[in-house]
């Protein structure tokens, strides 16, 4: 299938079977997550800090998600697999058509900014490129300096009101699905029953969305330094390679 012939089944699943979405930044994580069924698999600017070692997002740059997405687009999956254009990289609209054919030509099948009513024209530009896109609403990562930390979205009527004017924008610019980011589990539910394209969530609360994302390091515990609080482990696997490392070490100095 084709990225857009892949956007357009996720955009015809809303108030279907949920949406499964995964990160991957690397072949055999990516093959292995397509082979158990993942809908989605995102190459998200989260790399920045579960695989690279910055504090935030706002370190990764175009070559971070060229590298990274080549790597999970080589194991050739069903998934669709969207690729984050970085801080920086879609400050027009001219540059977002540039940045995503980039992120396409990579093996991206669809590219993922964050914001509303002042992106929707860099949409509109893309989607007329023939490239998919999804929205992301509600904390936006790469704005976490400027606002001075994670913070919860959608607590007022007024946020409510602003994230769903952005929403509006952005389905009306193309996206075929929004990502909504640390918001209220109120606010989601009315966000999703309003909206004509799938909604994603992250830190929503577990069934308000038409599927939900979560980090794999996060899924697995495998990056136990920060576990965000939403996170919902389902292995530990920084427990089992230190056990693996340690037994390692102990038979090679034996």
């Amino acid at each position: 299938m084709t990225g857009l012939q892949k956007a357009n089944a996720i955009r015809q699943r809303k108030h279907g079977v949920r949406l499964a979405t995964l990160t991957a930044y690397d072949y055999p994580t990516a093959r292995l997550l397509d082979e158990a069924g993942v809908d989605l698999l995102l190459v998200g600017d989260s790399l920045g800090m579960v695989v690279l070692g910055y504090p935030d997002t706002t370190h990764v740059t175009m070559e971070h998600m060229l590298h990274h997405t080549a790597a999970v687009a080589r194991a050739n999956t069903k998934a669709i697999v969207v690729a984050d254009l970085p801080i920086n990289s879609y400050q027009t609209p001219e540059m977002s058509v540039a940045n995503a054919r980039r992120l396409v030509e990579a093996g991206a099948d669809a590219v993922k900014l964050e914001g509303g009513i002042r992106q929707a024209e860099k949409v509109r530009a893309i989607t007329e490129a023939g490239i998919p896109v999804c929205g992301h609403l509600g904390m936006l990562p790469q704005r976490v300096l400027e606002e001075g930390g994670y913070k919860k979205k959608g607590k007022t009527p007024e946020q409510a009101s602003a994230i769903l004017e952005g929403a509006k924008a952005l389905i009306e610019a193309g996206v075929f699905a929004i990502v909504l980011e640390s918001v209220i589990p109120e606010t989601a539910r009315h966000l999703t029953r309003e909206l004509s394209v799938p909604t994603i969530g992250i830190g929503c609360g577990g069934d308000t969305c038409d599927g939900e994302v979560a980090v794999i390091t996060d899924l697995l515990g495998s990056y136990p330094w920060f576990v965000p609080p939403f996170a919902q482990p389902e292995a530990d696997l920084a427990s089992n390679i230190s056990r693996a490392v340690q037994a390692y070490r102990s038979r090679v100095q034996a």
